[in-house]
């Protein structure tokens, strides 16, 4: 009786560990909820089904430089912006995704809402790209780079896109704009 009783526990306990849902807004290093490094394009419709997915249609991708896939929620905000490595092809899979939703989470809790000091505080800087209207702050341990508004910076900066920027010049408290994470 003993042995039934300890068997049904070890079995219900290995189908509560696996039946664990995924958080469908953590970030990890190769995954973004439900979307994994080699996800299809023709999977997305399984892996959101409860949100909207816009494609360009074959004409407007042709006419377009870029080839962007949105998904939206069930309210009409944007969550992701989707760009497949191949222009119009089911066999494509995702290469970059801008993260626009701020309840999308790194496994460290930085998310559109977080500041620079808490990148710093949580990610080593890889390196700081200077363009004309933002900075472009990468971190290769999660393959993202993080976008901060140049008017975020201090008035001697903001104009100077020839500027070498180093962390100790952007304030902790300057905004993440957007962020991307990219996979190869």
């Amino acid at each position: 009786m003993k042995k039934i009783i300890l068997s049904l526990i070890i079995i219900t306990a290995l189908f509560a560990s696996c039946s664990k849902e995924k958080d469908p807004f953590l970030i990890g290093n190769k995954n973004i909820g439900m979307l994994t490094d080699s996800t299809k394009v023709a999977d997305l419709d399984m892996i959101f089904p409860n949100d909207s997915i816009v494609k360009l249609s074959n004409t407007e991708a042709f006419q377009n430089a870029n080839y962007d896939i949105d998904i939206y929620d069930k309210s009409g905000n944007v969550l992701l912006v989707l760009s497949p490595n191949k222009m119009i092809d089911s066999t494509a899979t995702i290469s970059t995704i801008k993260v626009v939703d701020p309840r999308y989470k790194t496994e460290k809790g930085i998310s559109t809402k977080s500041t620079f000091g808490d990148i710093q505080k949580q990610y080593k800087i890889s390196s700081i790209q200077n363009t004309i209207k933002n900075v472009v702050v990468f971190v290769n341990e999660i393959n993202a780079f993080f976008t901060i508004d140049k008017k975020e910076l201090p008035a001697s900066l903001q104009f100077d896109s020839n500027a070498k920027i180093e962390a100790i010049q952007i304030p902790e408290t300057a905004k993440i704009k957007y962020f991307m994470i990219g996979w190869n």
